[in-house]
């Protein structure tokens, strides 16, 4: 391990000790905190059935790039980047696109530094939703507020052990996809930004080009228990990836167990070879990256009979299992950084 990192995980140790002690009045009984556990915190069901309240609300109105219900799920979502002290790339962090229609999408973007200047991953989520269809409300909450929910609370955790002291290897972008309902056109502007570069290191102004990319995270649908895998577990999460993100797979089942998660894991779309690569290589926001030649992988929890239609509202979700979800995520993301 090097040097610096034994250093900043020694610091980190100290503080949470420290933290222990001085929440504790003398004789109390003091209970050990793990670093997992002063992370998790971070996630409450309370605040992700909130989040996902309010972007499947009528006041978002469904979502659709380039309404004013959009438009008031962007101006949330900076509000959320902000207090989590992300960087923005450039004047804001929202960078606009034309859809084919011409609608005018706003992809969110947030930068979280590391000790690498030139070495990112990006973690991705999309926003945007159906919006009104026929005049009925299409509120999008497990497509893909869930998402969201986890992009923000993976975002809440790195954060925090920034905050004491955590010093991440790589840096971490942010981004709440718009346009995905829209040819994925979000993702294809983000592709095209880091192609063109466009969007520039906040701190040493060098532009983020594809090649310092080194892997692509996108979440997509993951609060719901409604599509169980083979066994039927109602706890489980699907990674699916190909090629050199295959290498990621170990990783995941080690720190499911090691974080005590121990979800179902499936890495591959129940079973069928056609679905996964219909998926992973042309229904998701990682398509831009994979066509591109670069690492990504695909959290999901499957599609549902609530997808795309009037009946995808909040109550439907298991923020119990989302927790543990991002929480998984979080974790991997930890170890392949």
């Amino acid at each position: 391990m090097p040097q610096r990192e034994k250093r900043s995980n020694f610091f980190l140790r100290a503080v949470l000790l420290l933290t222990v002690c001085f929440c504790y009045p003398a004789g109390a009984k003091v209970v050990r905190v793990t670093g997992s556990e002063f992370t998790h915190r971070c996630v409450t069901e309370r605040q992700l059935r909130a989040q996902v309240e309010f972007l499947s609300d009528s006041l978002c109105d469904g979502r659709a790039t380039g309404t004013p219900g959009a438009n008031e799920a962007t101006s949330w979502l900076v509000r959320h980047f902000r207090n989590l002290g992300l960087k923005a790339f450039g004047p804001g962090f929202v960078h606009s696109f034309r859809t084919p229609a011409g609608a005018l999408g706003r992809n969110v973007i947030g930068f979280l530094p590391g000790n690498a200047q030139q070495s990112y991953i990006i973690v991705a989520a999309h926003y945007d939703g159906l919006g009104r269809l026929g005049g009925q409300l299409y509120p999008g909450a497990d497509s893909n507020a869930s998402g969201v929910a986890a992009l923000l609370g993976i975002g809440s955790m790195a954060r925090e052990l920034m905050r004491v002291g955590k010093n991440w290897r790589k840096n971490i972008i942010f981004v709440a996809l718009d346009g995905h309902n829209a040819g994925m056109s979000g993702s294809k502007a983000l592709w095209a930004a880091l192609a063109s570069g466009a969007l520039v290191h906040p701190e040493t102004g060098v532009p983020v080009r594809p090649e310092n990319v080194t892997l692509m995270v996108n979440i997509d649908q993951v609060g719901c228990s409604l599509s169980p895998l083979k066994s039927g577990r109602k706890d489980y999460l699907i990674m699916l990836s190909a090629g050199p993100a295959d290498y990621h797979r170990g990783s995941l089942r080690t720190q499911n167990e090691r974080y005590g998660t121990r979800l179902e894991l499936g890495l591959d779309y129940y079973g069928s070879p056609n679905f996964t690569r219909m998926f992973y290589e042309q229904l998701g926001d990682q398509r831009p990256f994979v066509e591109n030649g670069r690492p990504a992988v695909m959290f999901t929890s499957g599609i549902t009979m609530n997808n795309n239609k009037v009946r995808d509202r909040a109550e439907t979700l298991d923020y119990t299992l989302l927790k543990k979800r991002i929480w998984l995520i979080f974790h991997w993301i930890e170890r392949v950084i």
